[in-house]
């Protein structure tokens, strides 16, 4: 694909000693990644929210929830042709108290007794206007920790019946968009760098550059395991207890 590298306008705070990491764990793709293949890689993990709250299937340095509030984000697919499968990516707005500019899935907090699939859902609609009935629940992803604020996530993923209509909520998205998953996988696109993390030693830090963005922190990783699981990288997914937070 040959993308210029702009790493648009949010701030990566990279820490002093950062090095390059390595290639694209997967193997070589020419054809697309279609929605079938996703569908077929969740189709034996299990239904959404069966793993135990305080547990986490941890899958290529993965962590587990450590904050009574967690929240949960949508990761939402579709085709346009019934064929290539495209994930919705947002932009936050530059306004909010933290992560502007960043790039992630439509999602957050619980509110009061509110279940995770139900905050995903309720959050997507707020932020981008996705109309709840339309989205077809077929997994989850690794609950997760991230570095820089503590905040716990859990991360559902949907099948869309097509291009959704999307209305971004200025007061929280300053953008909407959404990219090829067999894009992510270019090694034009797909970067790793090696963080020495004060008090935690090196983490692997997974990137994807895209046209005035770069995808990085939770979101990158969210992409990476849902890649992961959908190319077949043997990835050893375990039940562990507490894990080391991750960016």
């Amino acid at each position: 694909m040959n993308r210029p590298k702009r790493s648009g306008p949010q701030v990566i705070p990279r820490p002093a000693g950062v090095r390059p990491g390595g290639g694209p764990p997967w193997p070589p793709r020419q054809q697309a990644i279609t929605l079938q293949e996703v569908r077929d890689a969740f189709s034996g993990v299990g239904p959404p929210g069966e793993l135990p709250a305080e547990l986490s299937r941890t899958v290529r340095d993965g962590a587990t929830l450590r904050t009574s509030s967690p929240a949960a984000v949508l990761v939402p697919l579709f085709s346009d042709d019934d064929r290539v499968a495209r994930v919705v990516l947002t932009r936050r707005a530059p306004h909010l108290r933290s992560h502007t500019h960043q790039v992630a899935f439509p999602g957050g907090r619980l509110d009061h007794g509110e279940q995770p699939l139900a905050a995903a859902l309720r959050e997507a609609t707020e932020e981008v206007g996705l109309d709840p009935a339309v989205v077809h629940v077929i997994g989850q992803l690794s609950p997760l920790e991230t570095m820089s604020s503590g905040a716990s996530i859990i991360p559902f993923v949907g099948v869309l019946p097509g291009r959704p209509v999307l209305r971004p909520n200025p007061a929280e998205v300053e953008a909407v968009f959404d990219v090829a998953l067999s894009d992510l996988v270019d090694p034009d696109v797909y970067r790793e760098e090696i963080w020495p993390i004060p008090g935690v030693g090196e983490r692997t830090m997974w990137l994807y550059e895209l046209d005035g963005d770069t995808v990085w922190g939770a979101t990158a990783r969210m992409l990476t395991e849902l890649l992961d699981l959908v190319l077949g990288v043997d990835s050893d997914p375990v039940i562990t207890g507490r894990g080391t937070p991750g960016g």
